[in-house]
């Protein structure tokens, strides 16, 4: 979208959702006599910039990555929302830059050169499937930061950051802190749910897409509306095949059933079978651009590929736990004193994956120790923070900013991938600035994952959705899935002169296929199946090489 003032034209490449452009619009005709074409945010963000500049920032609320060519100035303005939904990706060749959403879009540009150094197979095979902010498996190929905005002109690139997580003392009490709370994600959800096409909700009978749920069902009651849509996700033959676990200790059909009864949705119930689920690994990396997280992502994509017959957006319950405390490791002892990223222990096997002439010449465990020091240094510890406030801070910043961060671009990526708009209320950067410096005993009220959200929501949901321990996004149990993931990699590894070999250790993967994954002793990723992963990683690499 292009527009002229004063002499000067703006030009705006935009992704994404603004979810208070009435009020910036309001601003704007009733306070500097602009004028609208139409009604969309992507008209509200370039006339803000006209305005404002790189001030517009500032008073965004939304999911965003965008460019803003200033013709007069010979100027690029590049600008990615407070916790990176939108992907921006970028590469500088002869005082050019070239920028998209999509790192397979700038590999179209014919002088970029695909390498893969010793820092992105750090990434890649240590970090992975999370990444470094900032950085990309791939040489000279970055990402803006979240909460960054850049300007490229003839003096270079030069990056700002334009939004931080504050730490200060607390001084509302737990009452008004509920309140608050509870305010600010009525809010959140309230704005994400305007939509001029057909939008549904994510449930999965977890406390926080219900959540999401309870909240939107009210506002369609209230507003008049047809009956909320609701849509899960479950596998062929589960209810056979589920094994109780830390990480997935109940199944969701049960509580799923609780909801669509009590807020009266349209609830609509998505089954996947397992050769679909396997054969969706492709695409769910092409989709991603690099390996991901296996068949949690095939599994979404396929969901989102469903989800969008019937729906153009959907509000999903992501963010949630990594804001409120809600996974086991910011209880487990083991986790908190493991002086490394608790969701990503399995060391050794990682880099017994490696061709052993790349693994001579790649520490991951150093890689790991600099990237987990280099962001604790980030993390504000204040005097009045209590020993436990304290420690939970440092494993919720690393939370936030980099497990959180691989689950918001693989919800992005698969879901866009569908053409499926997701928007996350939960991370709504105004109630994740609250969250931050409420005390952990608060957020661990009554000493439970979540606690402070559940006593907010406990006269909004069924006391049996309330208690409910916390279960990750759903998985297959079926044994098939496992057998054909197998056979997948075992055709691609017959092949002694495939790509993969001179990345991976073919010997130790043959291995790992012959024990049927029991030499894969720990997870890949926290809370993916130990052979599913290995098995999915390899299949991955295999087109990274």
């Amino acid at each position: 979208m292009s527009a002229e003032h004063s002499n000067n034209r703006y030009t705006l490449i935009y992704n994404g959702q603004l979810y208070n452009a009435n009020d910036i619009r309001k601003e704007l005709i009733e306070d500097y006599n602009y004028t609208f074409q139409g009604y969309s945010d992507t008209e509200v963000v370039l006339k803000a910039y006209i305005q404002w500049g790189s001030k517009i920032i500032s008073k965004f609320n939304g999911i965003f990555s965008f460019a803003i060519w200033d013709e007069n100035k010979n100027e690029l303005f590049l600008a990615r929302d407070h916790f990176g939904i939108k992907p921006l990706y970028y590469t500088i060749i002869d005082n050019d830059i070239i920028f998209a959403s999509e790192i397979k879009a700038i590999l179209k540009y014919p002088k970029v050169k695909l390498e893969l150094d010793s820092q992105g197979i750090s990434e890649l095979f240590g970090i992975g499937p999370a990444h470094t902010p900032g950085t990309t498996i791939f040489k000279n190929i970055y990402e803006i930061k979240p909460a960054h905005f850049a300007i490229f002109n003839k003096y270079g690139l030069h990056i700002t950051k334009y939004w931080e997580l504050k730490s200060k003392e607390h001084t509302d009490n737990f009452e008004e802190t509920c309140n608050k709370v509870k305010q600010l994600l009525k809010d959140a959800i309230d704005r994400q749910l305007i939509s001029d096409v057909p939008l549904c909700c994510l449930l999965s009978g977890g406390l926080d897409s219900s959540i999401i749920t309870a909240f939107a069902s009210r506002y369609y009651e209230e507003n008049d509306l047809s009956p909320l849509d609701t849509y899960s996700i479950d596998y062929v033959d589960n209810d056979k095949n589920f094994v109780k676990s830390d990480f997935q200790p109940n199944s969701d059909k049960h509580y799923i059933d609780i909801m669509k009864n009590t807020f009266h949705t349209n609830h609509h119930e998505i089954v996947i079978d397992t050769p679909e689920l396997a054969k969706a690994l492709e695409d769910a990396m092409i989709a991603r651009d690099f390996p991901g997280m296996a068949d949690v992502d095939s599994s979404l994509l396929l969901f989102c590929k469903y989800v969008k017959k019937g729906a153009t957006v959907a509000l999903s319950g992501e963010c949630a736990d990594e804001i409120f405390g809600g996974y086991p490791w910011f209880f487990r002892e083991d986790a908190l004193n493991s002086n490394t990223f608790p969701w990503s222990i399995a060391l050794t096997e990682r880099q017994q994956l490696l061709n052993p002439d790349i693994s001579s010449k790649v520490n991951l465990k150093e890689y790991i120790d600099f990237r987990y020091h280099e962001s604790l240094e980030n993390v504000e510890i204040l005097s009045t923070d209590s020993s436990e406030t304290a420690e939970k801070r440092k494993i919720s910043y690393l939370t936030m900013n980099w497990f959180m961060q691989t689950l918001l671009d693989r919800s992005d990526r698969t879901s866009m991938y569908n053409g499926l708009e997701l928007r996350v209320p939960f991370c709504d950067y105004r109630l994740v600035q609250y969250l931050w410096n409420i005390p952990w005993e608060w957020k661990a009220y009554n000493g439970r994952e979540k606690g402070l959200l559940r006593y907010i929501c406990k006269d909004l949901l069924p006391k049996e959705i309330v208690d409910r321990k916390k279960s990750p996004y759903p998985k297959t149990h079926n044994p098939t899935y496992l057998k054909t993931v197998k056979q997948m990699l075992t055709d691609i590894m017959k092949n002694k002169n495939a790509p993969i070999n001179y990345l991976l250790n073919r010997d130790y993967i043959l291995d790992i296929l012959e024990t049927d994954g029991n030499s894969f002793t720990r997870p890949w990723f926290r809370s993916i199946d130990d052979r599913s992963s290995a098995y999915g990683l390899s299949l991955s690499s295999k087109y990274v090489a």
